[in-house]
Order: structure tokens, then C-alpha cells, then sequence
């Protein structure tokens, strides 16, 4: 009588009438999650995870893309307030010296009689990449793209704010090797930007993180 009474006590308590839920070796009453979205032991699913990628890539574009255009544009305060109407500053012999002149152009020069379509290009190319933005899952793109933001970010400033006027302003250049265009460290920016792009496009990576194969 006294093992019937045991056997009856011992079903009666939850979790023991022979099965046991829970993972092996986990302490008792503590049952596996269930439930459509849950994947892992904090919970995410592959579509969070997914989105968390997403939301560190934009913020490493944007973190580029600051330290890109703080850079060019404390260079450039410095360039106008030491260096403009001076002498040029020789740091290689001949092959390279930091000369500061205003360019009414694109980089390098070019378009000198365009300002305003580039300033209206790099306000497009701007808004382009912001919105690229929210479809970015690659590093690689993301630090790209950050460089193209701040360059573009740092020669636009120029175009607005300095003379001769709004959307007309020339740009502060200063970098100016043997042979070669002036330049400054917003174009070097864009074009480091560029040269990522095409190839990452070589290579088949996409923004979105997917590897195509012509």
C-alpha cells in the first residue's frame, strides 16, 4: 500500500509522468524556447540578425563618412588661414608641395565653367548614397560608400558657403604634385571610393551583401 501511495505522488508532480520537457542538462522546469522567430539563446531570429548587420554597416558608412569630411575640413582651415596667399610649402623636393589656390570646378580641376551643375551633381550623389543606405548589408560597400559621402559632403560645403556666392563657391585645394592637378582631401576621398567600388563590382559583391557571378 505504501509503494502504490509513493507511485501515485510521484505522478502527480508536473514534468514527471514520463516524459521530461527541457534540454538535457538544463535545471529543472527551465523548457527550451518555441515559437516561430526565435533561433537562439538571445532570442534573434535570422530577420533581426539581419537587421542588426544592417544598422552597424550604416553606422560604420556614417562614421566614415564623418572622419572623411571633419578631416578635409579642418585641412582646409587650415590651408586658408596659414597658407593661402603664401608661398607654396615644398614637402617632397619638386615632386610634391601644398599650394592653395580655388577651384570653380570638379576634382582636379575640371569643368572650371560648371559650378553649379556639380554642385548639383554632388547634392544628387549625396541623396543617392543615403538612400542606398538602408538596403546596405557589406562592409566593404559601407566603407566605400562612407568615403564618396564625406568627400562629396566636403566639397559641397565649399560650393555653398564659400565665395563667390550660394551653390557657386569655389573649393579649397591644396595637395599639388609634380605634373599633376591640385587637389585636396575630399577628391582624394572620392576617388579612394570610387577605385573600392569598382572593385567590389569586379569581385561581384553586391551593397545588399549577395555575390553575383556573370
Amino acid at each position: 500500500m505504501a509503494e502504490a501511495e509513493r507511485t501515485i505522488g510521484t505522478s502527480d508532480i508536473p514534468g514527471d509522468s514520463g516524459e521530461r520537457t527541457g534540454t538535457p542538462g538544463a535545471p529543472a522546469g527551465s523548457g527550451a524556447p518555441h515559437g516561430p522567430g526565435v533561433s537562439g539563446a538571445d532570442g534573434q531570429g535570422p530577420a533581426d540578425e539581419r537587421k542588426t548587420g544592417r544598422r552597424r554597416r550604416i553606422a560604420v558608412l556614417f562614421a566614415v563618412a564623418a572622419f572623411a569630411y571633419a578631416l578635409d575640413l579642418v585641412s582646409k582651415m587650415l590651408v586658408v588661414a596659414k597658407l593661402e596667399n603664401h608661398a607654396p610649402i615644398k614637402v617632397i623636393g619638386d615632386l610634391l608641395e601644398l599650394n592653395a589656390i580655388r577651384n570653380p570646378g570638379a576634382a582636379f580641376g575640371v569643368g572650371a565653367a560648371f559650378t553649379i551643375i556639380f554642385t548639383l551633381i554632388a547634392a544628387i550623389v549625396i541623396v543617392v548614397i543615403i538612400r542606398l543606405a538602408r538596403k546596405l548589408y557589406s562592409l566593404p560597400w559601407a566603407v566605400a560608400l562612407g568615403l564618396l559621402l564625406g568627400g562629396a559632403l566636403g566639397n559641397l560645403t565649399d560650393r555653398v558657403f564659400r565665395s563667390p556666392g550660394l551653390f557657386e563657391g569655389k573649393v579649397v585645394d591644396f595637395i599639388a604634385p609634380k605634373g599633376f592637378a591640385v587637389f585636396n582631401l575630399a577628391d582624394s576621398a572620392i576617388v579612394c571610393g570610387g577605385i573600392l567600388i569598382v572593385l567590389l563590382s569586379f569581385r561581384g559583391l553586391d551593397p545588399d551583401g549577395t555575390v553575383h557571378k556573370d
